[in-house]
């Protein structure tokens, strides 16, 4: 298989990145800050808030006025873990061609905008990598956050402050990036790239999904039917983050059997999906 050529139109798009977040004000400061700090300034942040207090709202209006990009704080209502309805949310707000999702517990390099923008193809969606912080480094960094790149970052990791060495050593493009075009597995929204009239195609995330898991794999599964291709976005534009006790989401629980009625169909438009929320409009750092 060929690799596909560059789409042109990448190099002047405004690139929506959605942030989801939940009472984590710290780590969605570094966050927020390290998207500041990018080589590519062509961006726009949403904060898809799935309830948090108002302690978030503060830091996002605290912010905004030294930000370098134009900030959105789509906030739904504290009914339970539902990050899915709040990236379907964030959805509406945003102006980008291309979304890229990363977790609000998540901040990343300087390039990392830059390393997405080159990954972009037309057809085709990219799954990054995440890199875990040891929770020991995790707590250290956050109390005195740095703007490093990937030559520090690789040297913490070789002294196993993080994971993951080679993720900090770029590697060419080619036809290894298409080789799990159709496979589903590993995909996670903590650092996902995607053309937004993609997610339109299949009407965005299933907010049936409650608690934790699945909810990014079932988009994925449905994004591949729908003829979008996976490029694997290893060694390009990791993301960093900040330790927490993993979450998961058992086999038999209603994520676990909702994610498997998807696999035994043939799907790929969600039943209760993006169509069910409004579209909204607003100006910058406004909670909505």
């Amino acid at each position: 298989m060929a690799a596909p050529g560059p789409n042109r139109l990448w190099i002047l798009m405004l690139i929506s990145v959605v942030l989801t977040t939940y009472n984590s004000v710290r780590p969605l400061s570094a966050s927020l800050h390290s998207l500041a700090r990018q080589t590519d300034d062509r961006l726009e942040v949403i904060v898809a808030d799935d309830g948090s207090t108002r302690e978030t709202a503060e830091l996002i209006a605290s912010l905004e006025p030294e930000l370098p990009y134009a900030l959105f704080h789509m906030r739904q209502e504290d009914e339970g873990f539902r990050p899915a309805r709040a990236r379907n949310l964030a959805l509406t707000r945003c102006s980008g061609e291309y979304v890229l999702f990363v977790d609000g517990d998540c901040f990343v390099l300087p390039d990392f905008i830059a390393r997405h923008r080159q990954l972009a193809r037309t057809g085709h969606f990219v799954s990054g990598k995440r890199i875990w912080l040891r929770q020991n480094f995790s707590r250290r960094w956050l109390d005195n956050p740095t703007n490093d790149g990937r030559l520090t970052w690789f040297m913490r990791s070789l002294r196993n402050e993080c994971t993951r060495p080679l993720e900090f050593v770029p590697r060419r493009d080619g036809t290894w990036r298409y080789r799990k075009r159709r496979d589903w597995r590993g995909v996670q929204t903590c650092n996902l790239g995607v053309w937004r009239a993609d997610a339109l195609a299949i009407n965005g995330f299933d907010n049936r999904y409650l608690g934790p898991g699945l909810e990014d794999s079932d988009f994925v599964v449905r994004l591949i039917r729908n003829g979008t291709l996976r490029k694997l976005g290893d060694r390009g534009s990791p993301v960093l983050h900040l330790w927490h006790e993993r979450r998961q989401s058992p086999s038999n629980s209603p994520n676990g059997r909702l994610f498997q009625n998807v696999l035994e169909s043939r799907r790929s438009w969600a039943e209760d999906g993006l169509s069910s929320i409004p579209r909204r409009t607003g100006s910058p750092s406004r909670t909505e």
